[in-house]
């Protein structure tokens, strides 16, 4: 169980909270802050997959806990942008995102106890969905208006949050799309005595 892999899914999870914490401090440097504790635990997130295969390290434990780490930082970061933006175009998206991983995980729950999990297996589509969604709510967070870490950068601040809203409407955009194909792919079992 205490893999190298399942180690780093753990460290995203106990990121969680510092993730929390330094979004919410009343210093000028708290979006890029927290903007650097999600870009590291989607780093981790990559690389513990990656040693899993590499170091054939796969365990049970690990196939539970790395979706749920996921999971759990991108509806953290969900709520984070929901709250701090109170618009509707971030909000619904949000809302749609968050449903979607409800929705897909109870289909995925479902189709296994059928045996036919493999008929809702992740999909291309997810992962460009979970690629754009990861830049999108990392821009958002940051709002690289709000603070000085810019200098580090050598371009406007206009730029990367016109990338980041935009990676954020293809996100929400993917997230429908998956979603309808995950349904439409469970739907005759749904639909089944």
């Amino acid at each position: 169980m205490w893999t190298l892999p399942n180690q780093i899914t753990l460290f995203r999870i106990i990121l969680i909270p510092i993730f929390l914490l330094v979004f919410y401090l009343p210093l000028s440097w708290s979006h890029f802050g927290a903007f650097a504790i999600f870009w590291l635990a989607s780093v981790s997130d990559a690389l513990d997959g990656y040693l899993a295969r590499k170091l054939d390290q796969s365990t049970p434990f690990g196939a539970f806990i790395d979706p749920v780490a996921d999971k759990l930082m991108v509806v953290c970061g969900l709520v984070l942008i929901a709250q701090d933006y109170q618009v509707w175009w971030i909000t619904v998206p949000a809302l749609l995102m968050i449903a979607r991983e409800i929705i897909v995980s109870s289909l995925r729950e479902f189709m296994s106890s059928r045996g036919k999990r493999d008929q809702i297996a992740v999909s291309e589509m997810g992962k460009y969905k979970t690629a754009a969604q990861m830049l999108g709510i990392m821009g958002l967070i940051w709002q690289p208006d709000y603070d000085i870490p810019l200098i580090l950068f050598n371009f406007p601040h206009q730029i990367l949050m016109f990338a980041a809203y935009g990676f954020y409407a293809i996100a929400t955009v993917l997230t429908v799309w998956s979603m309808l194909a995950y349904i439409k792919a469970s739907w005759s079992e749904l639909l089944s005595h």
